[in-house]
């Protein structure tokens, strides 16, 4: 994908309602411009924290924006200003399916891309592989394969770019390594040596990292 042109970048609040309410969300856009493609981006574990401001996400978020794209994050059900409550994934599998659905409203005809960093990587496969998703690319950042399934990924034929520190304890690279000859093809790990789960100090890295992959000629 070709990196951004010169429109000034916007990131504000939006209304986004959700199957449980009011969706608590942002959005990162070029004011004046369509773009080629929009991407959503889901975040961690809700009873754990995860929010959309949490920095991975923010990272994910604002490097793909670098590259070219109207960016969406928002908080599942009952976290933040999110109305609802936590649905063990299936709730929040609907909250993102509502969030990719706007985005896509809003900027009809762009590309649809997919990210998530670790529980939000699980919403963000399982969305991808619905048939109705029309999703281009699927990025995953610490896919929590030890806690969730990810077999949808094994007849997936959506280009994966999955990003991953070898020093990550709670979604350790030898689980990763055990399930990743499982996925289907086109797919591409990365991996950031060093880097724990969330990524701390390591961001910068993490961001390269996916501005490579996907950049211009480097789409997996």
């Amino acid at each position: 994908m070709t990196g951004a042109s010169g429109g000034a970048t916007r990131l504000f609040p939006i209304p986004l309602r959700g199957p449980a309410g009011a969706l608590e969300a942002l959005l990162q856009e070029r004011e004046g411009e369509s773009p080629s493609h929009i991407a959503v981006v889901c975040h961690p574990h809700p009873l754990y924290g995860g929010t959309l401001h949490n920095k991975v996400v923010h990272r994910v978020a604002s490097t793909l924006h670098a590259l070219g794209a109207a960016v969406l994050r928002f908080n599942f059900r009952g976290v933040g200003r999110s109305e609802g409550k936590y649905d063990q994934g299936r709730g929040e599998l609907d909250d993102a399916r509502a969030a990719l659905d706007w985005l896509s409203e809003r900027h009809a005809g762009s590309r649809r891309w997919m990210a998530g960093f670790s529980f939000g990587s699980w919403i963000a496969a399982r969305l991808a592989a619905a048939e109705t998703a029309g999703i281009e690319h699927l990025i995953l950042v610490a896919p929590p394969v030890l806690t969730s399934s990810f077999e949808v990924l094994q007849t997936l034929a959506t280009p994966k770019l999955v990003v991953q520190g070898t020093a990550d304890d709670m979604c350790p690279l030898s689980a990763l390594e055990a399930e990743w000859p499982k996925w289907a093809e086109p797919r591409q790990l990365v991996t950031i040596a060093g880097a724990n789960h969330f990524f701390d100090r390591r961001l910068g890295e993490l961001g390269a990292a996916i501005t490579r992959a996907l950049g211009e000629g480097g789409a997996p």
